[in-house]
């Protein structure tokens, strides 16, 4: 039991550097673009 408790806390611990070493090096910027979209207003 001491064993598999072992295991997954290096997991956990191999997981969050993993999801770290992403966020800082990740490409996470959003695409920028203009869009431009006509509008019809009705004259009522």
């Amino acid at each position: 039991m001491k064993r598999l408790f072992k295991f997954v806390l290096y997991l956990a611990v191999i997981a969050f550097v993993g999801i770290t070493a992403y966020a800082y090096l990740g490409d996470m910027a959003p695409g920028v673009e203009t869009k431009s979209i006509p509008v019809v207003l009705d004259n009522t």
